[in-house]
Formats: C-alpha cells, sequence, structure tokens
C-alpha cells in the first residue's frame, strides 16, 4: 500500500507555472494553482503521489474583492422562492462568506487526511484515502455528486472507518476511498471529451485496483448513483456489490408519460402513484439547471467570473425550497424550511462545498458532465451484481421497492429511511453511515 504520512506532494512543470501566475493575482486558474512546490523525482504515470493544499493569501483576497464587488439585481417580484434565490437570501450569504467565513478551517480538516493524486486515462485524479484500523475493513469507493465535492463526505469517514466509536462495531469497518470527479474539485478537468459515468466508472475500478484492493464495494448518491451503476454493469470480479441512494428504477413507461405529459398509467400502486406525482414535478420544473448545462455549460462561464453569481447557481439547484436544494437553503438561513431540516448541515459546510467550486475554477468544467452523459439516468439500471438502496424521505423522489428490483436484479437491501434527502451523507452522516453498514453485511458474510 502507499506511504499516507509524507506532507509532500510531486508537481510537474506545467503546475509550477500555473502556481506562479496564481502568485500574480490569477487565483482562478484552476485546482493547480492550489499546489506547494516542493522538489521531487518525477513520477511515473501509475503513481500515487502525496497531495496538500494550500491555497494563497491572494486567492482568498481576490474572493473577498470580487465579493465585495458584486454588482447585484433589483429584487424579485414576489414574495417566495419562485423566481429564484432571493435576493436577500444572497446578499446576507455574500456578506458573511465576504467577512466572516474562514477556509482555512476546511483546509486545515482536509489536510489532516491522507489525500492523493494519481493519473488514470491521462487524467490526474484526486482522492482521499482512510484505510481502518481494522484490518478486515471493507474496501469502500465512495462517489460524490454535483453540486458536490469530497465535503460531502467527510463527515462518514469516522464513522465508516471507526464503527465501533459510533454505534457499529469493528465488523462494520469500511476503507475508504472519496474520489473527486474528473472537472471537479482537485481532480484534472479534461481538456477532450469523452468523461461521461461509463469512463469514470472503468477510472475508478483502476483506481481500486492500483490500490491493491481485491475486493471491494462502491456507493453513489446524485452522479455518484449513475457511475457506480456504470462499474456494476462492468462487474468486475474485485466489486462485491453497490449502494445507491439516487437510483435508476423508473420504468420505461413511467418515464414515457412524464416525457409526454400524459397521466399516470392505470393500475399504480400507492408508493408507485406517489413517486409518479413527485417525478410529474421535478420534470416540469426541477430540471432547468440540468437541461442547460446539458446542453450549453461553456454559456455559462460568468460564474467562473462571479463568486456571488456561482453561489446562487450552486444553491438553486433545482426548485429553491423543494428538493433536492431546501435541506441547503434550511443550512443557510439557519431555520427549516419547506419541512426539510438542515440535519448536521451547517452554512459553513455549504460555503466550504461553494469555496472549493470558486478556488478550483470548477463551475464550468463539472457542468460538462452533464452535457457527456447519454445514459437516461431515470430508467431501470439493468445492474446484476448485488445491490442495495436506501431510499430518503427528502430525496426527489422516493423509489419504490417494485420497481427497484426492476432495475437491480439481486437487490440485497432495500430500506426507507425516516430522515435525510439528496445530500444524505452531508446531511446525516451517522444516519448514512449505520445505512451502509446494514446495506453490505450480507456481503461481508459471504466473503
Amino acid at each position: 500500500m502507499p506511504s499516507q504520512c509524507s506532507a509532500y506532494e510531486l508537481i510537474d512543470d506545467d503546475r509550477r507555472k500555473l502556481l506562479a501566475s496564481a502568485a500574480k493575482g490569477l487565483a482562478a486558474a484552476g485546482a493547480a494553482s492550489l499546489f506547494r512546490p516542493h522538489s521531487a523525482a518525477a513520477a511515473t504515470n501509475d503513481a500515487i503521489r502525496p497531495f496538500r493544499i494550500n491555497v494563497s493569501e491572494e486567492a482568498l483576497a481576490d474572493l473577498r474583492r470580487r465579493l465585495a464587488a458584486t454588482r447585484w439585481p433589483e429584487k424579485e417580484t414576489v414574495d417566495d422562492d419562485s423566481q429564484g434565490v432571493p435576493l436577500a437570501t444572497l446578499q446576507e450569504l455574500v456578506r458573511y462568506w465576504q467577512t466572516d467565513y474562514d477556509w482555512r478551517k476546511v483546509e486545515t480538516r482536509l489536510n489532516a487526511l491522507p489525500q492523493f493524486v494519481t493519473e488514470i486515462d491521462g487524467l490526474d485524479i484526486h482522492f482521499i484515502h482512510v484505510r481502518s484500523k481494522h484490518d478486515k475493513a471493507l474496501p469502500l469507493i465512495v462517489t460524490h455528486g454535483w453540486p458536490g465535492s469530497v465535503i460531502e463526505q467527510l463527515k462518514i469517514i469516522d464513522p465508516l472507518t471507526d464503527p465501533a466509536a459510533h454505534g457499529g462495531s469493528a465488523s462494520d469497518a469500511f476503507h475508504l476511498v472519496i474520489p473527486s470527479i474528473p472537472g471537479y474539485g482537485f481532480s484534472g478537468k479534461p481538456t477532450t471529451s469523452g468523461w461521461d459515468p461509463a469512463r469514470i466508472a472503468r477510472a475508478w475500478i483502476v483506481l481500486m485496483k492500483r490500490l491493491e484492493y481485491a475486493k471491494f464495494a462502491a456507493q453513489g448518491g446524485d452522479w455518484g448513483s449513475p457511475i457506480t451503476n456504470e462499474m456494476a454493469k462492468l462487474a468486475p470480479p474485485e466489486l462485491l456489490g453497490i449502494h445507491v441512494n439516487l437510483p435508476g428504477v423508473v420504468p420505461p413507461e413511467i418515464v414515457k408519460a412524464l416525457q409526454s405529459g400524459d397521466p399516470a398509467p392505470s393500475g399504480l400502486a400507492a408508493d408507485e402513484q406517489q413517486a409518479f406525482e413527485q417525478l410529474q414535478r421535478q420534470f416540469a420544473r426541477r430540471r432547468a439547471y440540468a437541461q442547460i448545462m446539458g446542453t450549453r455549460p461553456q454559456t455559462l462561464s460568468g460564474l467562473a467570473d462571479s463568486p456571488a453569481g456561482l453561489a446562487a447557481w450552486l444553491l438553486d439547484h433545482g426548485d429553491g425550497y423543494a428538493q433536492p436544494a431546501a435541506a441547503i437553503t434550511s443550512a443557510v438561513l439557519g431555520r427549516t424550511i419547506n419541512g426539510h431540516a438542515a440535519g448536521d448541515l451547517t452554512r459553513d459546510d455549504v460555503l466550504d462545498n461553494i469555496t472549493l467550486y470558486w478556488l478550483t475554477n470548477t463551475a464550468i468544467s463539472s457542468a460538462r458532465l452533464y452535457w457527456e452523459n447519454k445514459i437516461n439516468l431515470y430508467l431501470p439500471a439493468n445492474v446484476s451484481i448485488p445491490a442495495a438502496i436506501t431510499v430518503f424521505p427528502g430525496e426527489s423522489f422516493q423509489a419504490p421497492q417494485s420497481w427497484a428490483e426492476r432495475g437491480y436484479h439481486k437487490l440485497i437491501y432495500f430500506h426507507k429511511a425516516d430522515k435525510g434527502g439528496h445530500f444524505a451523507a452531508w446531511e446525516q452522516p451517522q444516519l448514512f453511515s449505520a445505512e451502509l453498514r446494514a446495506a453490505f453485511a450480507s456481503l461481508r458474510q459471504s466473503n
């Protein structure tokens, strides 16, 4: 296994040049500008290189300057969020971001973890790798989504790697690998097209093998779900099973009715009818952000120039006060919105994630995943290896078990949680961790 003790990172000449540019004030040069140079021997293509974050003071000063110089629009003409993020909400968040927020806290937290970069398929992949002290721990790769990052998973690291300290037992332990999706966070940004969920899935399999894991499991939510599904469809012998919390389960006849605006097919069970109605709302008004990123991501270039604009875009994930953004809005406002509590999410958590997007200049590179994707994320995933699903009440729709069984042919675990939403690991880390322990229990017993 690679060493996890070094505080040094390897960088190439191009990254040194980018760092020099950043020092002159080009704070948004991308993830490479966050590296601090150290002398090191050249790495081979499959080398695993230690990684450390060191954002320059110039970059943080530039962020505060841009926030102070924000040109605001006029107030919305309604008394709710139906036109988007309310002006007062965004102005208060930007005020706090500019004057009180401290990026160094999360930077220190990340740097306390073993972080690495390795080149896969010509692209640098960043990942956190925390091994449990329990030798028989189950290796698990966990994939975030949009508008997320590895920051979403920070609160589940201790409960999963040291379960005995969090209500579990040593036999529940996991070795965790938490990568940044290409174009997100500290991973490289693709310079050519083709980095779709299937290609990312292949890269994740390479990563786990490179870490010398003979057997492992995979988990994902949001984009992490289709990436994890694609890993399962590749069915490498090392992959024991998967868990997803935004499953591909919607029957083709339901998708057809939703796309055409037709009523629900007759004969649906009560939970199927509920899911249909939730999906109706999603298709009608909660997919505009995905449609523009899926067709014209480069047009959103203003997000690379305005941190306030970036914050508004990342906050308004779908339908504002409704799902899946309600828990984030509740955290930002400090009160429960529309019945969806923030859980463990705080305003600083939300700004940690937004600031990461800003400092790495990944608003556009992350959006391109929507353009790259050719999979219908709603249709049954057609997964044949062991699979587990947790349905959270605050997700954009609650998948019925009858649908889940059509998409996942070896469903080993299906459970409806009593709280949590789209960002379940972030909102309810203890509950989410307990779900993963339960989901993979049978796999541990059989291997």
